[in-house]
């Protein structure tokens, strides 16, 4: 029998363990039992042996089992713009979110699924003195806003994760392993991730990553040399390299990936041939092989004068019969008379794009520092804002080869000062691209001793938001003095060269709504399920805005947080159309006959409504559940 009621909207983020459940039903519907997985039956699915018990390869830590737990309970949060913080909110599509990362990353679900290019993070590195994390996972939501004054601490705290702790390393990966969990589920099937990292913890986090992403998708871990000198306080070897691990989502669907070749590499290119025009100029490299024994590549070859050379060469004999035909082979004569073959190496080979080395030996940490102090016009002799700060070469360098000009986003939740932001902005600037990025900062707040705090910056994430709005009018004074701004098209006419100099600030909170939650522990004299049925009574938080609950409302259903909002007047009352009339949400406190038809008129997907705006009217909410079917509405919900 149908419903007579509106359904009510889902106001917990994406259940992760249950969207894997219903993607493993897809493929395996044969080792479900009712709702449950019969895990025995899978693997007897999977081709493997049952074994009741016995040794396996593995990574475990204390607290893993827990990670999980925490994976898995979505989050009741929301996330609430603040426009006076913004640029330009109405029309950018590129964002800055305040709060804890695992609470917002779980929030991202629903509407960044699968849809991220690039994830670049520059984790704590567990020093022991640096990193901050809530002492209880499980109430995370409530732990940060502990932390930023939002609510009482009621026991909870942050803290540093010292040596001396019995549980060090445990720590670490019991926070990083569910972050890195859902941080893979937001990432495209042609997804990169980057993580930067040093000695301290680069052998359990690469062990995580292979559980995470699939030690198949490794792709590199790159050496990153960060300085030139130093060493004066080490007792072993100097220190001047970093790590940057790199995981692709799948690295089967990766292109060939390729960087513009270096400067120093272009003059090898000396000698010129009949396709010089279209492979550009070419070198030479002998053919013959100076490799350990391989039977295959070992065949015969005629030379020019008849005589046959037999060894070992680099390609095999199909290959430099490809070679061959592309007159991409040249045989020499020797001084003895003899012939040598060798192989043409073309400048143009490849689009000129040659593929990146795993040692970064270019944009050294100091650069970070300068481009920083330049920002903020900090004068010689003064501290830094922000020292634990990345170079936009090295970021930009990283991004490049994987990263789309149009319709990437670029997501970075240990954001730091932004240098993400930053060299998003940079590269977009460099060829018109339109990339997107995505930052989450914890509001940490700065010592007060710091040349921050002096300056007027009371957390890291106030130096992430100004960088990102100095960025923006470096760039655009930059266009201006060099005219970049306006592109010459064939047609002689100069056009106006748009590009996205804006981001929204977002800031995580409590949801706007009472959301029931079935957990009966005693607190304070009063247990939940009595606090909860008084809450229910009213359960819109009444401080809470129009904008807060549609942007909480967008968020829950699956559309970004830069989806296209117009305010439309539908007989007399407000309503929000989502993504040209996808979705309309109406937030108005009393309904109408009149408001509901027209609503459904316009034929949406969707139709979002206040459950308070039928104001105990039972016949309109039964009656508006018919008109919207009679206009093929079948998705209309209230909250």
């Amino acid at each position: 029998m149908a419903s007579k009621e509106p359904k009510k909207m889902n106001l917990k983020s994406m259940d992760v363990a249950e969207d894997q459940k219903r993607k493993l039903k897809e493929i395996f519907p044969n080792v479900f039992n009712e709702d449950k997985v019969d895990f025995e039956r899978l693997k007897l699915s999977l081709g493997e042996d049952v074994d009741a018990g016995g040794e396996r390869y593995g990574m475990m830590w204390p607290g893993k089992a827990e990670c999980m737990k925490i994976i898995q309970q979505p989050s009741i949060g929301t996330l609430k713009a603040a426009k006076k913080e913004s640029v330009d909110f109405d029309i950018t599509e590129n964002l800055f979110i305040e709060g804890d990362n695992l609470e917002i990353l779980k929030l991202l679900q629903n509407s960044y699924y699968g849809k991220v290019k690039i994830i670049y993070i520059d984790p704590p590195y567990n020093t022991g003195n640096e990193f901050i994390y809530p002492d209880k996972y499980s109430e995370s939501l409530e732990t940060y806003l502990a932390y930023t004054g939002q609510a009482d601490e009621d026991g909870k705290k942050f803290s540093t994760n010292t040596e001396s702790d019995g549980r060090f390393h445990s720590k670490w990966l019991n926070m990083m392993h569910p972050r890195l969990y859902l941080a893979r589920n937001l990432l495209r099937e042609d997804g990169v991730i980057f993580i930067s990292i040093d000695d301290n913890e680069v052998s359990n986090l690469r062990k995580m990553c292979d559980e995470v992403f699939g030690e198949e998708n490794l792709l590199s871990q790159l050496v990153w040399k960060k300085k030139y000198t130093g060493g004066k306080h080490t007792k072993g070897y100097v220190d001047l390299h970093e790590y940057i691990l790199v995981y692709a989502k799948n690295s089967s669907l990766l292109p060939e990936i390729g960087i513009a070749r270096p400067e120093d590499e272009k003059g090898k290119f000396e000698e010129e041939d009949e396709f010089v025009s279209i492979r550009g100029k070419f070198y030479v490299r002998p053919l013959k092989s100076n490799l350990e024994l391989r039977p295959t590549l070992i065949y015969p070859i005629k030379a020019p004068d008849g005589s046959i050379l037999k060894t070992q060469w680099l390609v095999a004999e199909d290959t430099f019969q490809k070679l061959l035909s592309e007159k991409r082979v040249e045989f020499r004569k020797k001084k003895d008379g003899t012939y040598q073959i060798y192989r043409k190496y073309y400048e143009n080979d490849g689009e000129g794009l040659v593929k990146p080395p795993s040692l970064i030996e270019k944009y050294p940490n100091n650069e970070a520092k300068i481009e920083l102090k330049e920002l903020f016009d900090i004068s010689e002799g003064r501290d830094n804002l922000f020292y634990t700060v990345k170079p936009l070469g090295l970021l930009k360098h990283l991004f490049e080869p994987f990263c789309d000009k149009e319709n990437s986003i670029i997501l970075d939740f240990f954001a730091g000062s932004c240098t993400t932001a930053h060299a998003t902005l940079e590269l977009n600037n460099s060829d018109c691209g339109s990339r997107k990025f995505i930052c989450i900062q914890l509001p940490e707040p700065c010592d007060e001793e710091s040349e921050a705090f002096k300056a007027g910056y009371k957390t890291i994430a106030d130096i992430g938001k100004e960088r990102i709005r100095r960025a923006i009018k470096k760039i655009k004074k930059e266009r201006k003095e060099s005219k970049k701004e306006e592109t010459l098209f064939e047609n002689g006419k100069k056009e106006k060269n748009e590009m996205d100099f804006g981001f929204k600030v977002f800031k995580l909170d409590r949801s706007n709504f009472k959301v029931w939650e079935s957990k009966l522990e005693e607190k304070k004299g009063a247990t939940n399920i009595e606090k909860q049925l008084e809450l229910h009574i009213a359960h819109i938080d009444p401080k809470a805005t129009a904008d807060d609950i549609l942007y909480e409302l967008l968020l829950k259903s699956g559309f970004s947080l830069t989806t296209k909002v117009e305010e439309k007047a539908v007989s007399g009352k407000k309503v929000y159309s989502i993504e040209n009339g996808a979705l309309l949400v109406c937030l108005e406190k009393e309904l109408t006959k009149e408001v509901i038809t027209e609503m459904a008129r316009l034929e949406p997907a969707r139709v979002v409504c206040l459950d308070q705006g039928f104001s105990g009217n039972d016949q309109l909410k039964t009656n508006a559940v018919q008109i919207m079917k009679s206009h093929g509405v079948n998705d209309f919900r209230t909250v």
